[in-house]
């Protein structure tokens, strides 16, 4: 009996990079940088408060801005800003 040669599977190029992926990421870093601008420009107010009142703030503050990015990264693997 003899044994079959091996046949390397077909070969597929990996497909080229979007243009999409560059864009969104400076988006995404845009949209952080002026989330930090808005909360930046509240601290004198917030400094005024005390440790519990801050708390719930910044929690806010550091949780809002991924809403505005999920559909950017959906958009970035996709191309579309909604499932």
């Amino acid at each position: 009996m003899t044994a079959k040669p091996d046949i390397p599977p077909p070969h597929n190029p990996p497909e080229p990079p979007s243009w999409r992926k560059p864009v969104g990421m400076i988006l995404i870093l845009l949209i952080i940088l002026i989330w930090c601008g808005i909360v930046v420009s509240l601290m004198d107010w917030i400094d005024t408060l005390n440790f519990w009142a801050q708390l719930p703030i910044y929690v806010f503050a550091g949780i809002v801005w991924i809403f505005p990015v999920k559909p950017l990264l959906l958009w970035m693997n996709t191309g579309k800003f909604r499932s």
